[in-house]
């Protein structure tokens, strides 16, 4: 099921007032440790899946990589990518994540960030991967954590007063839909254990390299305090990945 929810007039103005819309990779509070699992990207020909408004994209740019591509279903989000976007060696597509057909080795570094858990055959994404990046490539993604997105409620457990309690997890083993809410709206993700997404990985032929469950930055934290229960439950997982 290939879901569009980010070209829903209202959805997309929703999105757009998020911090991380606003002010990019400065308010993602995975940010830093995302970066850290990056190999250099000057001269490197990089392939971003998901891209969304494209700050990923640049910053590959600015990195002084040989080419950088990026990938995404809607059109409102590339808009606002191309109108943001000066580099010359920046091209953005609109296609599906799943409907990606590239050549045999085109790509050094594929990146994607908080899209995959979108996609329902995450193990037919990763072979295709796998063929189009070259030998020694790097893959580095994030997703929402499965603990995230076990229940489909994805929220906090509440006392009598508001107060938030814990973060409860059910289901867990159980894979596969979860019609959630998330900016008043109905959307679609798919749920699967930290064990699937790594031999999905594996299977692929991917050797895994580095597995981060990533808390805000500090200096995320200053200026966003409504993140502070975030420390208290994973709420993004981060893998990268080499093509052996």
């Amino acid at each position: 099921m290939q879901q569009n929810k980010y070209d829903d007039p209202e959805f997309f103005l929703r999105y757009s007032s998020m911090p991380r819309s606003v002010e990019g990779l400065n308010a993602a509070g995975e940010w830093q440790v995302f970066r850290s699992l990056l190999p250099p990207l000057a001269h490197k020909r990089v392939l971003d899946l998901g891209c969304g408004f494209g700050w990923h994209c640049r910053y590959a740019a600015e990195q002084q990589a040989a080419q950088v591509t990026g990938v995404d279903i809607s059109e409102k989000m590339l808009a606002q990518a191309r109108a943001q976007t000066s580099s010359p060696l920046v091209e953005y597509l609109r296609m599906p994540i799943e409907d990606i057909q590239f050549a045999a080795g085109a790509f050094d570094v594929v990146i994607s960030s908080l899209a995959l858990h979108y996609v329902e055959d995450f193990k037919k994404v990763c072979h295709r991967l796998y063929q189009c990046l070259a030998p020694g490539g790097h893959f580095v993604l994030s997703v929402e954590h499965p603990v995230f997105t076990a229940r489909p409620e994805q929220d906090w457990y509440y006392n009598k007063e508001g107060a938030r309690l814990h973060w409860p997890v059910d289901d867990y083993q159980q894979q596969g839909l979860r019609q959630t809410r998330f900016l008043d709206s109905d959307v679609i993700k798919y749920h699967r254990t930290a064990e699937t997404y790594i031999n999905t990985l594996l299977d692929a032929g991917f050797k895994l390299t580095r597995l981060c469950e990533p808390q805000p930055a500090p200096e995320v934290l200053q200026r966003y305090p409504e993140m502070k229960d975030e420390t208290r439950r994973p709420i993004f997982l981060l893998l990268a990945a080499v093509k052996q």
